[in-house]
């Protein structure tokens, strides 16, 4: 190649483009877009909260997403070795990969519980255990499940268990074939309940509340907040994009599928304000974000509307539809590693994965029942892995690989990158993905890092 660059020629890949958007977006969708999204869309201004969403995604998701996928697909190696097979004579840079498998690991140790959580409401939804009109009585179900330590750390491990047999089929026979089945499924789910949601008698409430711009609204503090929605929605600075593009056959045309993956991340967030909130405003909730919306109020909305437990049941499945693909995702970047760093069988690479992750998840698992009095700096096992990824690991993580495709690795290995080394006429967008990533993306990146530490 072009800047000598080693391939590993053996390494598994996405057999398609389907596959490819499938996979991706079943990384950037998440429990985040069932919940979070929605929430801070309408409680910040509404439509004018999406339209700085969108142009901060443009500022600086989009830009590290496609860095990260070029990155990984022009070393064809894991997330730590993608810097040093790229730049070998800097091996500082390994650095940010470092911090990639860690942040995917500290991630995952959290997620399971939570997607635990899901998975544990599919079931008890499915019995009838979770209906009720009363909040105070869906609050006791949720509070009595993450203080019992056995189902806290039973319900992880199960995740752990069904991610990880997934992983052990490979990329294309485990990833891709699975979120290519999962997310024309959770699409469903959502336009499903959506279409119920509408018929609503609150429903012009709930999408007034979703999609009326309210300007007033659009403060400093709102924009902040969208620019950190924007970068960590879209699943970079953890690795997962780095890990992933290596998979990208050479012919893929990597800004076209950021922008894709963006916007129909973006249109699954929108789906499930639409199939919330119109239930929410009709039974006289409070919109809140978080846990209470997903665990609590959820199931005493649609408590009662007709034929309310199938719909409770379908929104956990759907719920853990989205958790499955991004776990899938970050679980591949530590695997991905042991893989090909060790030479380590892939059986061998996912079962220590999830071992380690069950030992050290079990302390998140844990936060609320055993462990609730340990606090190290003050916060839960649980709250502590979510501030060390989301507020140092991440934004660390995304400016440095700004840094390094900018301005080390250079413009004209990125040109021949992104033209998939001159087969695509795209050479504006590459100048502007350049000037994004050299300038704009970076300086976003720091007032995120500088807002998560409470500096700014």
């Amino acid at each position: 190649m072009a800047d000598g660059v080693k391939q590993v020629t053996s390494r598994d890949s996405f057999t398609s483009g389907l596959g490819v958007i499938a996979a991706t977006l079943g990384s950037a969708v998440g429990l985040g877009n069932i919940w979070k999204f929605p929430s801070l869309t309408g409680m910040n201004g509404g439509a004018a909260f999406i339209i700085v969403y969108i142009l901060a995604a443009f500022m600086a998701g989009v830009p590290v997403m496609i860095a990260e996928l070029m990155l990984g697909r022009r070393s064809r190696s894991d997330a730590l070795s993608t810097f040093r097979v790229l730049h070998p004579k800097g091996g500082q840079w390994g650095l940010i990969g470092a911090a990639g498998v860690l942040s995917a690991f500290l991630i995952l140790a959290f997620y399971t519980e939570v997607a635990g959580w899901v998975v544990a409401y599919v079931f008890k939804s499915a019995s009838g255990g979770v209906l009720s009109t009363d909040p105070k009585v869906t609050s006791a179900v949720f509070e009595k499940l993450i203080a019992d330590p056995y189902q806290a750390v039973f319900w992880q491990c199960f995740v752990l268990v069904c991610v990880g047999a997934i992983i052990v089929a490979g990329v294309s026979k485990g990833i891709e074939k699975t979120t290519k089945r999962l997310m024309p499924v959770l699409l469903v789910i959502l336009v499903m309940i959506g279409v119920r949601s509408l018929m609503l008698p609150g429903a012009a409430a709930g999408l007034n509340f979703l999609f009326r711009p309210d300007f007033s609204k659009v403060t400093g503090g709102v924009l902040l907040t969208a620019m950190g929605l924007a970068f960590f929605k879209l699943s970079v600075g953890m690795g997962t994009m780095i890990t992933y593009g290596s998979y990208f056959t050479k012919e893929e045309n990597l800004p076209v599928t950021a922008l894709r993956v963006m916007l129909a991340d973006l249109a699954v967030s929108i789906l499930a304000g639409i199939a919330i909130f119109p239930a929410v405003f009709t039974y006289g909730f409070k919109p809140e974000a978080g846990p209470s919306l997903l665990f609590i109020t959820i199931p005493a909305v649609f408590s009662q509307i007709p034929f309310g437990n199938a719909f409770v049941v379908l929104f956990f499945v759907l719920g853990a539809i989205a958790a499955t693909g991004a776990m899938l995702s970050i679980m591949e970047v530590p695997v991905a590693y042991l893989h090909q760093r060790f030479s380590m069988p892939r059986l061998h690479a996912t079962a220590l994965t999830v071992i380690l992750l069950a030992l050290i998840g079990s302390t998140a698992a844990l936060s609320s029942s055993v462990l609730a009095g340990v606090k190290p700096f003050g916060m839960t096992f649980f709250d502590l892995y979510d501030f060390l990824t989301s507020n140092l690991l991440m934004p660390i993580g995304g400016f440095f690989i700004c840094l390094f495709a900018g301005w080390v690795w250079g413009p004209q290995k990125v040109k021949a990158a992104l033209s998939n080394d001159g087969e695509l006429r795209n050479s504006a967008v590459i100048n502007l993905f350049l000037f994004l990533l050299k300038y704009v993306a970076p300086v976003s990146i720091g007032i995120i890092l500088l807002r998560g530490l409470k500096i700014l």
